[in-house]
């Protein structure tokens, strides 16, 4: 299937650049690439999103655990056809990003984040991010476009 594909694609870019910048990057803390715009720098996030949650990994493994159950649950659940393909494959980018950061937290106990957009002074963030954030919007604008993707659609109950 694709979209083991996408995950799997998704989770070892984001591995390997955590990979290189703890290898590169941490010893430098920061490296600029376009000083006071663009950096590279090694930060160790023990929270979610902006920091929240900082410091509570159990919780925070558990809820990516449930959230990623969830979304395996419809990406098995949605019918492999034309009209799925933008809403599988965003699912597909969600859980490759959301199971990236979860490898960090429980090989780790934090998430490596190290793309520094500076001049817009914007949080830290990774690869697993940019997936997540991104086949979410996808998500969206697709589940907008398909008003009847719900009543087409038979999930079965969640029991």
């Amino acid at each position: 299937m694709i979209y083991i594909a996408i995950i799997l694609f998704v989770i070892f870019l984001d591995q390997y650049t955590k990979y290189l910048v703890i290898a590169h990057i941490k010893p430098l803390d920061s490296l600029p690439l376009i000083p006071n715009v663009f950096h590279l720098t090694y930060i160790e996030n023990t929270g979610a999103a902006f920091s929240l949650f900082t410091n509570m990994q159990i919780f925070l493994i558990i809820m990516t655990l449930v959230f990623l159950g969830v979304l395996i649950y419809f990406l098995i659940k949605i019918p492999n056809i034309k009209e799925n393909r933008v809403i599988n494959g965003s699912l597909a980018f969600i859980i490759g990003g959301a199971a990236g950061n979860l490898l960090d937290r429980l090989r780790l106990d934090f998430v490596v984040d190290f793309l520094d957009f500076r001049m817009i002074k914007f949080a830290i963030f990774n690869f697993a991010d940019v997936f997540v954030v991104c086949g979410s919007i996808i998500l969206v604008l697709a589940l907008f476009n398909n008003k009847n993707f719900l009543e087409n659609n038979d999930f079965g109950t969640l029991e």
